[in-house]
């Protein structure tokens, strides 16, 4: 989210500093134990953002931390005291009305499921550290950590099991619908984490298709195309649907205008027609500078006396010349391009 906009200064002086900013100035003003509580309970992205704050904000004047101040004395009053240390004083209450045992038993039923979640801390694990823990693992676990990781964190993971488990991994991803909670109940004993979880409820979608290619487009190319071989062996279908999602016509922007020549010289003209008809101007532009004046001119004008077009045949046209695109790549005629160095 953009940063809000600073506050003016009641005197019409200088604005007052607002959001990250003005967390920042009132975190300061804690000492280091009560600040470091406070960051405990932050996601990674929150703590880089309110550090890189504090940074900005080490010179601060007196009065723009009086206006912090009382930016959040203002926040306080809006609120009641009911919800602050409810949990110990429930407790309390109930131990004395009850007895302790008695207390327990009743909390067991009634305390509302923790807001924390095993999957929270792998956000602070690099991928070394998560491929060690799941690498002995069963296949359909890796899955379900590397579904809730960043798509090149998970990508990261995947090169670094064992070679034979990646493509299977990534099959589990693809396929992983819903998560059972017998899944994360094995989850929470790998990660060392006591949560309570609700047992009734729908669980939620993770993975498919899409999830997998992201995780796959962000690993090297050696790897992406032995997991695609492989996972072809398991699964002809859901391979091809992981390569779709993986190149999209408008990648074709990062092919070489060398490569996309080369391509276009083996694509119909009619079928070209249809599939530049939805095509982003700029891709256009590039595979007309691939051509010749001539041909260019003739598809152009061909585009343009075509009428309107139902955008499942111009899909179906795009794939099509996809599809010729990734025969000429692994036959090695043509790059496709997006990896670097990982491409021969």
């Amino acid at each position: 989210m953009p940063e809000p906009l600073p506050l003016p200064a009641p005197d019409g002086g200088a604005p007052m500093p607002k959001g990250s900013s003005a967390a920042a100035i009132l975190l300061m003003l804690l000492a280091e134990d009560e600040a470091a509580q406070v960051l405990g309970r932050l996601d990674p992205d929150e703590v880089q953002m309110l550090g890189s704050a504090m940074f900005g904000v080490a010179d601060v004047s007196e009065e723009e931390v009086d206006g912090v101040l009382d930016q959040f004395i203002g926040r306080a009053r809006e609120r009641t005291t009911i919800g602050f240390g409810a949990d110990s004083q429930i407790r309390t209450m109930m131990e004395r009305a009850l007895g302790a045992e008695r207390a327990e038993n009743m909390l067991a039923r009634i305390t509302p499921p923790a807001r924390s979640s095993a999957l929270d801390s792998l956000k602070w694990m690099d991928a070394k550290t998560i491929a060690g823990l799941v690498e002995f693992e069963h296949p359909q676990i890796a899955a379900l950590v590397l579904a809730h990781l960043e798509p090149p964190v998970a990508a990261d993971v995947l090169q670094l099991l064992e070679e034979e488990l990646q493509a299977e991994v990534i099959y589990r991803v693809a396929t992983l619908g819903a998560v059972t909670q017998e899944a994360l109940d094995d989850l929470e004993r790998l990660l060392l984490r006591q949560v309570n979880k609700r047992s009734n409820g729908t669980a939620p979608a993770r993975g498919g298709a899409s999830e997998a290619a992201k995780i796959v487009n962000s690993t090297r190319t050696a790897t992406e195309q032995r997991v695609i071989r492989q996972l072809a062996k398991l699964d002809k279908t859901l391979a091809r649907a992981i390569e779709d999602e993986m190149f999209i016509f408008d990648n074709l922007m990062s092919v070489s205008d060398k490569d996309l020549g080369t391509l276009m010289r083996g694509v119909e003209s009619d079928l070209l027609v249809v599939a530049l008809k939805g095509a982003d101007e700029r891709l256009r532009q590039k595979i007309f500078g691939c051509m010749s004046s001539r041909a260019a001119q003739s598809i152009q004008d061909e585009i343009a006396e075509r009428g309107p077009m139902r955008l499942a045949e111009v899909q179906e046209a795009q794939k099509q010349i996809l599809a010729i695109a990734r025969q000429l790549a692994q036959a090695g005629t043509i790059n496709l391009g997006g990896k670097g160095e990982d491409y021969v």
